[in-house]
């Protein structure tokens, strides 16, 4: 896929938000987790050719922390495969996935703290405490 592309689909999927990605930006946007800040649909490219990309654009990217957050609905009770081997592609990549099922967001507090459980806290850096 061409670079060009790359862009207009992360741009298709910013303007098409689910209500659980609204829920759960609501709550990491602007540094709101620990100072580490988040972006929406990021592409990350694991492999190029040529003017070819391959990538992966995830629900929300941490660059800080290397992590990626994947909201999953009950369409990915049948793509378990798939999103597996996503998963394997991006950690050899260094980043971190966690998944989160949409039905969790009831209890955000936990979806947070499952979140900043994940996060590799530096004790040199105040911005970083718990």
């Amino acid at each position: 896929m061409k670079y060009q592309e790359l862009k207009e689909i992360k741009n298709k999927l910013r303007a098409n938000t689910t209500k659980s990605e609204e829920l759960l930006w609501k709550h990491i946007r602007k540094r709101q987790l620990l100072g580490r800040k988040f972006i929406r649909q990021h592409v990350i490219v694991y492999e190029s050719y040529n003017d070819e990309y391959f990538f992966f654009i995830p629900d929300f990217y941490c660059d800080a922390e290397k992590l990626a957050l994947e909201l999953d609905g009950k369409i990915h009770d049948f793509t378990k495969n798939k999103d597996g081997k996503r998963d394997e592609i991006l950690r050899s990549q260094r980043i971190q996935v966690i998944r989160i099922k949409n039905e969790e967001l009831d209890n955000i507090e936990k979806v947070k703290e499952k979140i900043i459980s994940n996060f590799q806290l530096d004790n040199n850096n105040p911005i970083f405490h718990r």
